[in-house]
């Protein structure tokens, strides 16, 4: 199942509204297991983003969906990128020739 990592920074309406992110997270992991993904990583960071959060979703139109979904309540701003992990990275980097 493909990962995604995302990188993610408290709205203005977030800081506001931080004691909910418990809640918030919880239901964004339900979403995400009713999919048919997982929550493997959660952390609030220090430095230049607020959380990262790494999941996988069955493909990307399913981790698109749940990330649109979560931008509309406003409270995070969100950069994800899709992970590959060390066996795939092998498998291309065969493929190109290395």
């Amino acid at each position: 199942m493909p990962t995604y990592i995302s990188l993610m920074n408290l709205s203005e309406q977030g800081v506001k509204e931080a004691k909910c992110a418990p809640e918030r997270l919880r239901t964004f992991e339900a979403a995400l297991e009713e999919a048919g993904g997982k929550l493997l990583g959660f952390y609030l960071v220090m430095g230049q983003y607020d959380y990262i959060v790494v999941i996988e979703a069955p493909d990307d139109q399913t981790a698109a969906h749940l990330i649109l979904k979560t931008l509309a309540h406003g409270s995070l701003r969100i950069q994800t990128m899709r992970a590959f992990p060390r066996e795939e990275f092998e498998l291309i980097s065969h493929g190109l020739g290395f």
